[in-house]
């Protein structure tokens, strides 16, 4: 009988080792498989601000906007010393056509990383 070696392990183990497979497609280019990876490691593991991070720009890279905006409040809410989720959120926002709330989240993302130039551009960019 076949067994998925997904069924082993704990389900830290599981969303840990779906997380790291999930990256690792992104970093390939590949957002739209990421993203079902990822999914499955958020099932597993809701309130893992890196896996909503990850999540969140798996669906912000494949166009899934308003999906990658939920998932990178998630992930502000569940971290919010975190600038780059802040970064993300606020680039979400502006896509969204949220622009108050994306120069609020950039700002804050400046405060936590001062010098970041991703970051004043994006910034720069919304306030034109």
């Amino acid at each position: 009988m076949y067994s998925s070696p997904l069924e082993h392990g704990s389900g830290d183990d599981r969303a840990y080792d779906l997380f790291a497979q999930g990256v690792a497609l992104l970093r390939g280019g590949n957002p739209h498989q990421a993203a079902i990876v990822l999914s499955r490691a958020k099932l597993l593991e809701p309130d893992k601000g890196s896996i909503r991070e990850a999540l969140g720009r798996a669906l912000f890279m494949s166009g899934r906007i308003r999906g990658a905006r939920r998932e990178f409040a998630k992930a502000v809410q569940l971290d919010p010393a975190n600038d780059y989720a802040h970064f993300a959120l606020a680039l979400a926002c502006e896509r969204t056509g949220a622009r108050s709330r994306a120069v609020g989240h950039l700002k804050l993302a400046l405060a936590m990383r001062p010098g970041n130039r991703d970051y004043e551009r994006a910034l720069a960019r919304i306030m034109r």
